[in-house]
């Protein structure tokens, strides 16, 4: 049953992955790297497909060896966030949760940030 619901959990994560790369507002890797830790428990052929693809293969690796993000990768995630705190700032009147989202976006932002390049 454990094996069961880690494979099911790894394709979970894996369809969020794949959304995260058509749409700005979900995060790729981080749903790479679950669907990666699942699938090595739920799926061996899985989690060998993954490593050997040549778009996720390269992030999973990158990770796993030296916790790189790539160049593009750093700069798609400060945009992003940018992009979502300035939409907030005229969405939400709550200065308090501003200020919230402010000091998170940058402790996600320093630590994508701080991690070695790929």
């Amino acid at each position: 049953m454990a094996k069961l619901t880690a494979l099911v959990l790894a394709y979970i994560f894996l369809a969020l992955a794949l959304i995260g790369l058509f749409l700005p507002v979900m995060p790729t890797v981080p749903f790479l790297l679950l669907a990666a830790w699942f699938s090595a428990k739920g799926s061996e052929r899985l989690h060998r497909w993954l490593y050997a693809h040549p778009h996720f293969g390269k992030m999973l690796i990158d990770w796993e060896e030296r916790g790189a993000i790539s160049r593009t990768g750093k700069v798609a995630t400060v945009l992003t966030l940018s992009a979502s705190w300035t939409f907030l700032y005229f969405q939400l009147e709550s200065i308090w949760g501003l200020t919230a989202m402010a000091i998170l976006f940058i402790v996600i932002t320093t630590f994508v940030v701080s991690r070695p390049t790929a």
